[in-house]
């Protein structure tokens, strides 16, 4: 495999010795034996669908989908006040995202309401009736997470957050800092 040389240049250096680094990647899977059952991107997608499956089934009687229950909860828990903060959060697409607000909004569980101090920005709020749905949601996520979770010690459950959370950091390091 040819070996690739990358030129740094002293003032990148500088910068790049400021930043934190993202680990060096291990080889811990190989192209000539890949096996889809032995990976971790396999199983988490798997384990994803079952999720999603699993908590659908329980807010069914609240006429959401798992594409309208999670912006919800998002919008509920303080994570994302416009349609640009949720496609960010969600990792989707703004026109998506703003096709499932107009549902949202029809079903009468979220409006919409122009920034006063910046007329471009549309905020979104919960409506009565989208406050108490939600508040039903993440009992149904509680009861699936635990099933999902069944056999395992509280230690195990601490270890996997944090081996998940390391996995996401690893992909997404933090932007170097300008130190000048």
């Amino acid at each position: 495999m040819p070996r690739t040389t990358q030129l740094v240049t002293p003032r990148l250096r500088a910068k790049s010795a400021a930043a934190p680094r993202a680990p060096k990647p291990v080889a811990h899977y190989s192209g000539a034996t890949y096996s889809i059952d032995d990976s971790y991107g396999y199983l988490v997608r798997r384990l994803h669908a079952s999720l999603q499956r699993h908590v659908e089934r329980r807010v069914q009687s609240l006429d959401l989908t798992a594409l309208q229950w999670g912006p919800l909860l998002l919008v509920a828990q303080g994570k994302g006040d416009t349609a640009a903060a949720l496609a960010r959060a969600l990792d989707i697409d703004t026109g998506a995202v703003t096709r499932m607000l107009d549902r949202l909004e029809r079903k009468g569980l979220i409006k919409r309401r122009r920034s006063t101090h910046d007329r471009r920005l549309v905020h979104l709020e919960l409506t009565e009736d989208g406050r108490h749905t939600i508040g039903l949601v993440p009992f149904a996520i509680a009861e699936v997470l635990n099933l999902h979770l069944a056999g395992f010690s509280e230690r195990e459950v601490r270890q996997l957050k944090r081996f998940l959370s390391r996995m996401v950091d690893n992909a997404n390091p933090p932007a170097p800092t300008d130190t000048e």
